[in-house]
């Protein structure tokens, strides 16, 4: 069953991804500007320059119908992994974002470690304790910081941690050339100790809102009041009864959280100039690098639909009450 539900899902997605390549596809290259000629030295006489655009172009494919470049740029994605050749880093699109991706998904990997650390407890606490000055307390903090830009907070925390006190670098990323083993590791936890805690309150301002109601709904249904007339204890009831079956709602959320790991945080990453995909996303539209746009948001399509198919799958498994069909 699981299986055949799985098979019918990606039918019927892949016309989906179709749709978003060619829509992308067509987006990127009606956009101003010429990226090719930003790959010609400068320094050439013009007649010079315009057969160098004519010769790059030539070379590129980019001489070639639309129609013709899509179906071309689609084979090479699909059967040989290339995504094109970025005309910003003048170099294969590949080779661009790999180390942005993989810096990406360790930054993201802290975040949500951190944030399920905080989030769960607190959330079921704020449920069992509704109306104390607990809950009201951090009912005030998730309106603050979700009112609150990323940005602002990001500039807030550099300028109390880092500039004022010290504690932490402003931004940038750890010197592999010039440190190893744990004091590298010391590194990366001073760099990231900003952005991390950057993200992690902003995704803590809805998430314990959502755990707090999945849990006072959890709370609210009879066989939590037969579970305590049996004299259970409140810990048992709480979270063997009550978690359980507010774990329906919220799995959705989580697994989106975690499949958020390969987005990136292009706000957070260009605050702190870190080289992660969502910073060289800004970057690549900056420079109307188009190769590399289509490529990053092709990325983010096929990230955020296995996304959902994933949440789909977890939430029929969780709940026994729905069917995988």
């Amino acid at each position: 069953m699981l299986i055949k539900f799985i098979i019918k899902r990606i039918i019927i997605l892949i016309p989906v991804l179709f749709g978003i390549t060619i829509l992308l596809f067509i987006i990127a290259r009606i956009m101003p500007g010429d990226p090719v000629r930003m790959m010609i030295n400068p320094a050439l006489r013009p007649e010079l320059q315009d057969a160098a655009v004519a010769a790059m172009e030539t070379r590129l494919g980019l001489d070639r119908p639309i129609v013709e470049q899509y179906f071309r740029w689609l084979g090479n994605f699909l059967f040989a992994g290339e995504f094109g050749y970025s005309s910003f880093f003048n170099r294969p699109v590949a080779e661009v974002i790999g180390r942005p991706l993989m810096n990406t998904i360790i930054l993201n990997i802290c975040v949500n470690v951190v944030y399920l650390a905080i989030a769960l407890p607190v959330g079921i606490k704020m449920a069992v304790k509704r109306g104390s000055l607990y809950d009201n307390a951090w009912q005030i903090f998730s309106l603050s910081v979700f009112s609150l830009p990323a940005f602002f907070l990001a500039l807030t925390l550099i300028f109390i941690f880092a500039v004022n006190l010290g504690w932490f670098p402003i931004g940038g990323m750890p010197n592999t050339l010039f440190y190893e083993g744990f004091d590298l590791l010391l590194q990366w936890v001073r760099h990231l100790a900003l952005p991390v805690a950057t993200l992690v309150i902003i995704s803590l301002a809805s998430a314990i809102r959502y755990i707090r109601n999945a849990m006072i709904d959890a709370l609210g249904q009879d066989y939590i009041r037969t579970a305590r007339s049996k004299g259970l204890s409140e810990k048992v009831v709480i979270y063997s009864h009550a978690f359980r079956n507010a774990l329906i709602p919220i799995s959705t959320i989580i697994v989106l959280t975690l499949f958020a790991v390969f987005a990136g945080s292009p706000i957070t990453e260009q605050v702190f100039s870190y080289n992660g995909i969502g910073r060289l996303l800004i970057q690549s539209m900056i420079a109307r690098d188009r190769m590399l746009i289509i490529a990053l948001l092709t990325f983010f399509a096929i990230v955020n639909v296995v996304a959902v198919l994933v949440a789909d799958i977890v939430y029929g498994l969780v709940d026994p009450r729905v069917k995988l069909k």
